[in-house]
Formats: structure tokens, C-alpha cells, sequence
């Protein structure tokens, strides 16, 4: 089912190098969260 806009997102995590495991959970109510993805980031496309 797709997310709509101003759905809450399903809690994930993500490695840090800095800070170890992060989890979009630990930020909910705290600070606001943007997901960017950069499909031909580092590629020669």
C-alpha cells in the first residue's frame, strides 16, 4: 500500500558510522525527518 502524504512512516534502521545503528523511531517527536535518495549519485550514469 503506498504511503500518502503526511502518513507516518514505518520505523526503519540505517548504519551510522558516527553514532552506530539509527532508527527513525528515535527521532519521532523530536526532529522533523527528510529522506532523500540520489538514484546516479557516484555512477558514471
Amino acid at each position: 500500500m503506498p504511503a500518502e502524504v503526511g502518513d507516518i512512516a514505518p520505523d526503519f534502521k540505517l548504519p551510522s558510522v558516527e553514532l552506530g545503528d539509527i532508527s527513525l523511531s528515535s527521532y519521532r517527536g523530536e526532529k522533523t525527518v527528510v529522506l532523500s535518495f540520489h538514484v546516479f549519485d557516484f555512477t558514471a550514469g
